[in-house]
Order: C-alpha cells, then sequence, then structure tokens
C-alpha cells in the first residue's frame, strides 16, 4: 500500500538534527508523565485490550503502564535504549530501532491486536510510514492507542509538534492514521487530578490526550 503524504518537508525539521540514538544513549529511569496520567492510561489500556491479546509497546522503556493484574499472550517492546528495554518486566521481547532512520517494523502482517504508543509520536519524522506499517501488522478489529501529554523534549520533536496545541496534535495524529487507511479515530481529552495534597485542593496533573483507532475487519 502506498504512503500518503501528510507533513511538509519543514514540518519534520528538529532542532536537534543529531542521531536520535545518541540522545536516547543513556537510560532514564524516570516516569516522564505523573502519577494521574499514568493511572488514566492503564485505565484506558484495561478498557481497550483484551487479555491474551499480543501486544506491541512502540517507542516504549522501562515501563510500560499496562494493568498488573491482567495477563497477555505476548507483549512486545520496542524503543532506542536496550537497558530500559531489558529492565521493563511486562516485555517478554524487545527491540532496538530508530523509526526516523529506519520505518519497517520487523513483524509479520496481521500479527499484533493492540499497539501502544505513550509519549512517543511527538518525535516521529516520518509519521506516515510507522502508520502504514501499523496498519500492515496489526489483526483486523485490532487497536492502536497513541497517547500524549503537553510534554515534549523540545529540541528533538519536529516543528509541527512544537509549532502546534493540544488540539492541533489530536487532529494531526488522526489526519496521518486517516490518510494511511485507519478509519476515523476516537479522540480522548481529559484533565487529570494531581496527586496528592494539591490533588485534594482540586490541583490538576498532567493532562491526558489519546488517539485510538481500530482496523476495520475485512
Amino acid at each position: 500500500m502506498a504512503v500518503v503524504r501528510v507533513l511538509e518537508d519543514s514540518q519534520r525539521y528538529k532542532l536537534d538534527g543529531s542521531d536520535d540514538a545518541l540522545f536516547y544513549s543513556e537510560p532514564r529511569f524516570v516516569h516522564h508523565l505523573d502519577a494521574g496520567f499514568r493511572e488514566r492510561l492503564t485505565d484506558l489500556y484495561r478498557q481497550r485490550i483484551p487479555p491474551c491479546a499480543v501486544v506491541l509497546d512502540l517507542m516504549s522503556s522501562w515501563v510500560s503502564h499496562l494493568p498488573e493484574d491482567v495477563d497477555y499472550q505476548s507483549v512486545v517492546g520496542h524503543g532506542l535504549n536496550q537497558e530500559e528495554l531489558a529492565a521493563n518486566p511486562r516485555l517478554d521481547r524487545h527491540w532496538v530501532q530508530n523509526l526516523n532512520k529506519d520505518q519497517r517494523l520487523p513483524l509479520d502482517d496481521a500479527s499484533v491486536d493492540a499497539t501502544l504508543i505513550v509519549a512517543g509520536w511527538q518525535y516521529l519524522q516520518q509519521p506516515e510510514t510507522v502508520a502504514s506499517e501499523l496498519l500492515r501488522i496489526t489483526r483486523a478489529n485490532g487497536t492502536l492507542i497513541v497517547a500524549f501529554s503537553n510534554r515534549m523534549f523540545f529540541t528533538k520533536a519536529p516543528q509541527v509538534w512544537t509549532d502546534g496545541d493540544d488540539r492541533e496534535h489530536l487532529t494531526y495524529v488522526a489526519q496521518v492514521l486517516m490518510a494511511q487507511g485507519w478509519p476515523k479515530p476516537e479522540i480522548v481529552a481529559e484533565q487529570t487530578r494531581s496527586a496528592g495534597v494539591m490533588g485534594l485542593l482540586g490541583g490538576n496533573g498532567d493532562p491526558f490526550f489519546a488517539v485510538v483507532a481500530r482496523k476495520p475487519l475485512g
């Protein structure tokens, strides 16, 4: 299937054009999103990913945010840091690959039930090809969940992301997916509550955004 371009070349530009592998060469064993966001993400996974599914955690790290009490047939991880992936207890296997250099996923056609991308889409410079590959590897009625907040490594995000606001980010992800053949996705935009005392006082945590797409039957 031909890849449909959505972005202009200028929108793929990022301030730090060095090899992404260098930026991620040192492991970061920290949470990049707050507790409220992570709790909402786990709830969404519980609702949308059936037990015994084959799950792909694309652009993963040392944690996958999947419900601890749910068993899956297998969880396959991908990322840019070998140490982080090796430390992730939910991954049955994993591989390292720079998707900004090579978008071809080493997975068979229709072999995955659910793909997760958390705080990763904003770094893709060739999102159209990645979206096309995800459609190829996803089984009929399979799910793709792209989740993010308003945080980023600014110098590593392409201009389409750094120039956009939250609503534009959601629209952009949906447009890229639909251009490659995914049906119109569901958009989730919610405000989470801060942890601890601030949450009790009504303080907000990281905003929660997700684009949820399902591959059609047939």
